[in-house]
């Protein structure tokens, strides 16, 4: 299957499914911008707590935070946002397109119109959107929507140092909405103005930054292997001297190879003590730390993986998709489109299937998902045949399904039939939970 061919199906599946939809469907959508649907919303979900579970739940040297998204206009100065923070934009005299100016083809042509030699000179644009606060559109009043989460971590470090009763080494987890006005967003999820992050900043002492830096740089990618996608469509990239961001000492991007290539799925950032000083010198607060025991006061140096939580979901997409040739019971040959999401993702753990719509098989049925549903999330489908209920279960990523026939009436037993071997097992509806718990992973 080809590559390009691969993300329209999965932008096709997508829709269709209930994961992702246009925003603002009915008005033909809205420059780029993504709804997610009933399942592409738990698909989401599944990935920020699996994240949230390796990195606060699971660990003692983090914490969690939810900071605002409106801050105070000075918190932008400081952290050089107002400044810096831009993209070098050109315009095609000849269709009117705007482009970054940094990502344009080698041969100099228009990528929408093809027009070589039409580009105005490259002016900065600010990316953070600009909003007011209050009834009065005036210079007093003006805010920015966060273009980052990690300004919100920094504020609050010396709130939740001090409350937590924390020494460096500790990081402040955070996932939360970022807005940027991306000059040419594109390729599904993975490019948004509107978009959702997982950060980290874990708060080092400074001789500790080189070491911390590397150990995140290794737990990170390990994570997205252990969730189940393919070390060979992983690779750690260390940034050049001349990409590294004004406040940054050394970073790597773990990328993901996408259909259009290589592209950044998290970044890993030595930050320095940037951050800290920076908001320190702009708010007047000593943003420092003693360590008593070495009777020495230091400003601490951040290690940052930060991650997008919608492309992350892209990424398990991609690598969960599958199309491969079965038999039909029938002894014809079909394409079976199967969602290999690792179990701890997938939208729905559990369908519950009748057999068909009888009367005395679907209040067993409904008896059953009663039981798991305090559980697990789970569908119950009964419209169509077995088989093609198999088959939309399969396409979705659902693990498990628990078909309800008329033997369960006689035997209070259940098939259980696994979504990427399609073998079959019957197992007592008493047991179910149980032997459900045994092989689904938190």
């Amino acid at each position: 299957m080809a590559k390009t061919d691969l993300m329209d199906r999965i932008v096709n599946l997508a829709k269709r499914r209930g994961l992702v939809f246009p925003s603002s469907d009915i008005y033909g959508g809205f420059r780029s911008t993504w709804d997610y649907g009933p399942l592409g919303v738990l698909l989401k979900r599944n990935v920020k707590e699996a994240w949230w579970r390796s990195m606060v739940q699971m660990r003692e040297d983090i914490v969690g935070l939810d900071a605002a998204i409106l801050m105070a206009p000075r918190v932008w100065e400081a952290s050089g946002h107002i400044d810096t923070f831009t993209d070098p934009l050109v315009d095609c005299k000849q269709c009117q397109e705007r482009f970054r100016a940094d990502q344009l083809p080698e041969s100099g042509a228009c990528p929408k119109c093809g027009t070589k030699g039409s580009f105005t000179e490259a002016r900065q644009f600010n990316l953070m959107f600009k909003t007011f606060v209050g009834p009065v559109e005036d210079a007093a009043s003006i805010a920015y929507l966060r273009p980052e989460t990690a300004q919100g971590i920094f504020v609050n470090y010396a709130n939740v140092q001090t409350t937590m009763r924390r020494k460096p080494p500790f990081g402040i987890a955070q996932v939360g909405k970022s807005f940027r006005n991306e000059i040419t967003p594109g390729n599904f999820v993975y490019r948004t103005r509107e978009f959702e992050q997982m950060e980290m900043e874990f708060f080092v002492p400074p001789e500790d930054g080189e070491k911390w830096f590397k150990y995140w740089c290794d737990e990170r990618m390990s994570w997205y292997t252990d969730l189940g996608i393919a070390p060979d469509t992983l690779r750690l990239r260390q940034h050049e001297t001349s990409e590294l961001s004004h406040y940054s000492s050394g970073t790597a991007d773990v990328e993901f190879m996408y259909p259009w290539g290589w592209g950044e799925l998290e970044g890993v950032a030595n930050r320095g003590d940037y951050d800290l000083r920076k908001h320190a010198e702009f708010s007047g607060q000593d943003l420092s730390y003693f360590d008593q025991e070495k009777d020495l006061r230091y400003v601490p140096h951040v290690i940052e993986p930060a991650a997008g939580a919608d492309r992350a979901t892209l990424a398990f997409l991609l690598s969960a998709y599958s199309e491969e040739e079965v038999e039909t019971a029938a002894g014809k040959t079909e394409t079976r489109t199967v969602l290999r999401l690792d179990p701890r993702l997938a939208p729905i753990k559990v369908a519950v299937l009748p057999l068909s719509k009888n009367e005395q098989l679907v209040p067993v049925s409904a008896e059953i998902a009663s039981a798991l549903r305090p559980h697990w999330m789970i569908d119950v489908d009964v419209s169509g045949s077995i088989g093609r209920r198999y088959r939309r279960q399969d396409e979705v990523g659902t693990p498990l399904c628990v078909t309800v026939d008329f033997e369960t009436l006689e035997d209070r037993c259940v098939t259980i039939r696994e979504r990427d071997s399609m073998s079959q097992e019957r197992v007592a509806i008493a047991d179910l939970v149980a032997w459900l718990r045994d092989r689904l992973p938190l």
